[in-house]
């Protein structure tokens, strides 16, 4: 693709989400839809704690958070932080679960949405609270808890000495009917099927680096046209219902960068999963979905649809890309997704008034 019409892109998409990011803090600052429903954050009340942190190594400000995790956990009085680092192999589970054999009464993930998504894999079911050090591009956990996502300071010290809630996470279990391949992953934020994943395993690592989340726009605009696929989709005990879609989401939580509220009212503590169906077949269908979510309408057009579930599965009768938390996860002919309620306690800033 020429230079010139990357560019034009790149600006097409600044312009949108700059009008998205406007509209969805203006509708966030209304109306408190990240507040705790389930539990209020609370203070933590520990003595001496013992800190694991597992970095992503190759992540830009890792090198500092581990000056100020080491700082700080010294002007506390706590013993040296145990730090773990990511490989390409393990994107942190094998380190999460050293984190649990060393005793830790904290284990702080810095890194992208996948260290993170791999850690908590790991620790929900536990009492061991996740903290967030948000490096990467989407940082998409540490948005939906408030986290200032441009300040490690910030949150090194939430990490270490801040509130903490329990959140909901989710179980997607998936298999392909051609290969055989299955497997089974928690994800804390959205996870998908269809276009939504092309995009993800399609975006360019280059322009990430130059551009950051805008880059998926680019790879989005050029995902635009394509054929609806056929699917099967089941929503807890309901019949199942056949639609022609591009994307099928399942979201824990609903806030994207540039502060777009994507998902009306969908709340992280709420022990039910919002499902996302997506089905514009022209431009036309885009501009409304478009529309739809910058105003909150639920009216017009069905290019895209709410439902809300404990338990999805959608079937397809040729294999789809899968994502979770913006990590491709391979094809899939079924996908099974289930909530996990209150299933992680992660580290909060103070709630304000």
């Amino acid at each position: 693709m020429p230079t010139q019409v990357v560019v034009l892109i790149i600006v097409l998409a600044c312009v949108l989400f700059v009008l998205f990011s406007w509209w969805g803090v203006r509708k966030l600052a209304q109306r408190h839809t990240r507040s705790a429903v389930a539990q209020s954050p609370h203070k933590v009340h520990l003595g001496r704690q013992k800190v694991a942190v597992i970095l992503n190594p190759v992540k830009a400000g890792a090198a500092d958070a581990r000056v100020f995790i080491t700082r700080s956990a010294s002007l506390a009085g706590w013993a040296e932080p145990l730090f773990l680092e990511t490989t390409a192999e393990d994107p942190g589970y094998a380190q999460a679960r050293q984190a649990l054999e060393y005793g830790a009464d904290v284990v702080i993930a810095g890194g992208g949405d996948g260290t993170v998504r791999a850690v908590g894999e790991v620790l929900r079911h536990t009492d061991v609270p996740l903290g967030l050090i948000p490096l990467g591009t989407g940082n998409l956990l540490a948005r939906n808890i408030g986290l200032d996502v441009n300040d490690i300071h910030s949150n090194v010290q939430t990490a270490l000495f801040g509130h903490q809630r329990r959140i909901d996470t989710a179980l997607m279990e998936t298999e392909n009917a051609v290969t055989g391949a299955a497997s089974k992953h928690a994800f804390l934020v959205i996870a998908g099927l269809g276009m939504d994943a092309e995009v993800m395993g399609d975006t360019n690592d280059q322009l990430k680096k130059h551009v950051g989340w805008l880059a998926y726009s680019e790879a989005g605009m050029r995902h635009m046209v394509g054929r609806r696929r056929k699917v099967s989709i089941a929503m807890d005990d309901a019949p199942a219902q056949q639609r022609k879609v591009r994307s099928v989401m399942f979201a824990n939580c609903g806030l994207l960068p540039g502060g777009i509220d994507f998902i009306p009212n969908a709340l992280i503590d709420d022990g039910v999963l919002d499902v996302v169906v997506v089905s514009p077949r022209s431009a036309l269908g885009w501009m409304a979905m478009g529309g739809k979510i910058l105003f909150q309408h639920k009216g017009g057009p069905p290019v895209i649809d709410f439902y809300r579930s404990k338990s999805v599965t959608v079937r397809t009768t040729m294999p789809v890309e899968t994502q979770l938390d913006g990590d491709p996860a391979g094809q899939a002919t079924d996908v099974t997704v289930t909530v996990e309620p209150a299933a992680l306690l992660v580290r909060v800033p103070a709630p304000t008034e």
